[in-house]
């Protein structure tokens, strides 16, 4: 947490740097803000500060309106210093107390739910479901300003089976209606696409500059299935299976306002929680590239080129490890060909749209049109038979299987799970961008080495500036 004089700095001074680490609560008001907040600045003996909106709504204020802070950068503050804790966080954020209750939870994490319930109090100062729910209104907050879905839909999206459990809950944390805070409506986006089971929503979601988009832009075009993936100046989107409601979605980049726009296009609006959050995800919305970038500078041992570096995440573990698999031994321009083809066998392709296949039909594929050794092929149909019967709870279980070693686990952990603090220091890219490290001391003695170790819990960025550097 910031001190009272730093946090009073920055409010005052609406630095976007320091959007999200924390929140500002107005006594005379009741109302809470982030730091980049346009309405006139309150004296500072009316206000407190928070390290997150959680914590500001459960000292009994509500959000602004205006600056809607439910809409902020992730604040390294909500995830705490318990790695059980940041990952039941992201189960819950993804819907995992909509779809189950708070043992089947537990049991997932390996731990017992009076546990789970201790270590939520101690971190945040309130019960998992208490999170939950407060989470859950903060997405049908998001909906009602952003979109014109019906309230009983948005209900539904959010988590909710009772209308009046939905109303009653979010007037309990906004001090408002639902109803209420539809008139304050701004942008009205939300259509019936073309097929009439599928609802279009459009969102926005936020990060915390810098954002190095052109780095991220360039790594998605270079690994790009033309039809599950599409990419422009702005833009990047692509196509998602059953599991997260099975549609699409194009996010554009606006620099100036430090935010994607989201357009989403699903079958089931009850997925909707669960794709928001992979989307945010995949785009590494909530880094803090400050820390992240000094940590790479400390193991490069100079400044940095280029600022905001992020991890660009593929959809879903399954499909990080087909593409390690695919990728083994090859450039990637080879794998992305391999991966096309094994694509384009999916039945459930559409007219110009392609779904990545799931994994128990994958089993049933005939791969001898992949053109690789039968070893790897083989490899292939030993994975997507382990994920289509077990799923991956422990990526390091997959270590048991023939033709998987520890580079495509890790590939997987660093794209699949988006792990920040994988080096892949058997991957041939960078080994090639450590070699030309060495060569350039060998003609610059005062250039440093490069020391990994200080990059972490870095490491998956220290890994992409090396690729990068090539």
């Amino acid at each position: 947490m910031m001190t009272p004089a730093q946090c009073q700095q920055a409010r005052l001074a609406r630095d976007r740097r320091y959007d999200g680490l924390f929140f500002t609560a107005v006594k005379t008001t009741g109302i809470f803000c982030r730091s980049i907040c346009p309405a006139p600045s309150p004296l500072e003996k009316n206000v407190e500060y928070f390290p997150s909106a959680v914590a500001a709504a459960q000292a009994g204020y509500r959000p602004c309106l205006r600056c809607r802070p439910d809409s902020a950068p992730g604040s390294p503050a909500w995830q705490g210093k318990s790695t059980t804790f940041v990952r039941a966080q992201r189960l819950i954020d993804e819907g995992a107390l909509i779809e189950g209750d708070l043992v089947q939870l537990a049991e997932r994490l390996g731990v017992s739910d009076r546990y789970l319930r201790q270590l939520f109090n101690e971190e945040m100062g309130l019960s998992p479901k208490a999170y939950s729910l407060y989470q859950q209104c903060l997405l049908a907050k998001k909906l009602l300003h952003e979109s014109q879905l019906p309230i009983t839909d948005i209900a539904l999206a959010s988590g909710f089976n009772s209308i009046r459990r939905f109303n009653d809950c979010f007037q309990k944390h906004f001090s408002l209606t639902p109803s209420q805070v539809r008139k304050q409506l701004n942008e009205a986006r939300v259509s019936e696409s073309a097929e009439s089971h599928m609802q279009t929503v459009t969102v926005t979601l936020s990060y915390r500059p810098p954002y190095d988009w052109h780095s991220v832009q360039d790594f998605f075009a270079s690994r790009l299935i033309e039809g599950l993936e599409w990419l422009d100046e702005n833009s990047y989107g692509r196509t998602f299976g059953k599991e997260y409601g099975q549609g699409w979605f194009t996010a554009v980049h606006e620099a100036d306002k430090a935010r994607f726009s989201v357009e989403l296009t699903l079958a089931d609006l009850q997925c909707l929680p669960r794709a928001i959050a992979n989307i945010r995800r995949c785009l590494d919305l909530d880094a803090d590239s400050g820390v992240i970038d000094n940590a790479i500078e400390q193991a490069m041992g100079q400044p940095l080129i280029q600022t905001g570096l992020r991890l660009p995440g593929t959809w879903s573990s399954f499909e990080a490890g087909i593409r390690a698999i695919l990728g083994q031994q090859v450039s990637v321009k080879a794998a992305r060909n391999l991966v096309e083809k094994l694509i384009l066998m999916n039945p459930d392709n559409q007219s110009g749209r392609l779904f990545f296949p799931e994994a128990n039909a994958l089993c049933g594929y005939d791969l001898n049109q992949l053109g690789m050794p039968e070893r790897r092929r083989e490899t292939l149909r030993v994975f997507a038979r382990y994920v289509a019967e077990q799923g991956i709870e422990d990526p390091n279980d997959l270590l048991a299987l023939p033709g998987i070693g520890p580079w495509t686990v890790d590939y997987l952990k660093m794209r699949g799970l988006s792990d920040p603090n994988i080096f892949l220091v058997g991957d041939l890219g960078v080994k090639k961008a450590l070699q030309k490290r060495e060569e350039q001391r060998l003609e610059n003695p005062d250039i440093p080495p490069c020391q990994p170790e200080l990059a972490a819990p870095w490491q998956s960025y220290l890994t992409l500036y090396l690729w990068k550097t090539l």
